[in-house]
């Protein structure tokens, strides 16, 4: 009864402090993956370990160059999306009415043709839709700047992670243990963070490289869409999938452009989603596919959109950190996709 109240409390604090939870955890994310991709950078650069390159003003300037390059990353994926793609959205905004009186009418021929009844109510108001999206990520949009600040003291405390830490766990065997689960999980969330990244982003090009052929309007637009849905398990794919093919199908003048729509774009997902990614992967997400939908509609409920994308991570972190403990590996076995889990740290 009293770990069920403190489950219930839990939920409670989750949902009541997300205003604040939320944007730290963003903050936290950005903070992580800047330095996940500032390794990568490191790994061009001559090895730092060798003799040659011992000295420490050579590891300071190492670093500002690893940084660097991450920052310049950032910047440029941010013009990228304020040059090409935000002018696009714009743009399907404003035919948005245009295409809801399309869908109507597409219903109707449904009506007439197919003998299939459709009332204006069924059909989905898709201005309202966006709306409601639009301003979601407005929301989110607003609390950057607190997310700035906070991976502003994030860095800047960085370097006195290593000394909080030991004085946190001075038993060296507890130590030990934690920083196992540590590394664990720093291990595989790069690994998961990095390979999901490249195949969102090969997926996305292709996606637009893929509408461009077949002439679907705003093909950046439905190309971004498939790259940030990436990160969303299962759901992700269809709303991918389905917003281009949807709107091929109420725009396009003949049925030839939405099945190759269709074709083209669950074809992708198929490809680098189901057999590509996977194989890349390994045993980095060896979850239950049931896991990760339960995952998925639990920080969907409590954080919405926001919950929806850090899903899969946090659920990595719960199935290293179950697998450790005694006590816990029976719930790591229940969230694995085949009853194997990590080996647990020998203290």
């Amino acid at each position: 009864m009293n770990k069920f109240l403190v489950f219930i409390g839990l939920i409670l604090i989750l949902w009541f402090g997300r205003s604040i939870i939320i944007p730290l955890l963003i903050a936290t994310f950005l903070w992580y993956l800047m330095n996940a991709i500032s390794d990568y950078y490191r790994k061009v650069f001559p090895n730092k370990d060798s003799k040659k390159y011992a000295s420490n003003a050579w590891q300071t300037t190492f670093n500002i160059l690893s940084y660097a390059g991450t920052l310049a990353t950032v910047l440029l994926v941010c013009y990228l999306f304020i040059t090409q793609i935000k002018p696009m959205f714009s743009e399907l905004l404003t035919a948005l009415p245009a295409l809801q009186e399309k869908l109507i009418e597409f219903g109707a021929y449904l009506s007439n043709s197919v003998g299939i009844k459709f009332d204006t109510n069924m059909i989905p108001n898709i201005t309202k839709i966006a709306a409601n999206i639009g301003s979601s990520v407005a929301g989110l949009a607003a609390s950057m700047g607190m997310v700035l600040v906070y991976m502003i003291f994030i860095f800047i405390e960085q370097s006195t992670f290593n000394k909080k830490f030991q004085a946190m766990f001075p038993n060296k065997r507890q130590s030990k243990k934690i920083r196992y689960i540590i590394d664990s999980i720093d291990t595989n969330m790069k690994k998961y963070l990095f390979i999901k990244t490249t195949i969102s982003g090969i997926t996305g090009v292709a996606s637009y490289v893929w509408l461009q052929l077949i002439d679907v309007e705003f093909a950046g637009v439905w190309a971004f869409i498939v790259f940030i849905t990436s990160y969303i398990p299962t759901i992700g794919a269809f709303v991918a999938c389905g917003l281009p093919i949807l709107y091929s199908l109420v725009s396009a003048p003949s049925l030839q452009q939405p099945i190759l729509t269709a074709i083209g774009l669950i074809g992708l997902q198929i490809l680098f989603g189901n057999i590509i990614e996977p194989k890349l992967t390994g045993k980095t997400l060896n979850l239950s596919t049931l896991a990760i939908l339960i995952n998925l509609v639990f920080w969907g409920m409590v954080w919405g959109i926001a919950g929806m994308f850090f899903s899969v991570p946090m659920l990595v972190a719960i199935y290293i950190i179950c697998a450790q403990f005694d006590t816990t590996r029976p719930i790591a076995i229940l969230l694995s996709e085949n009853g194997e889990i990590p080996d647990k740290d020998e203290d």
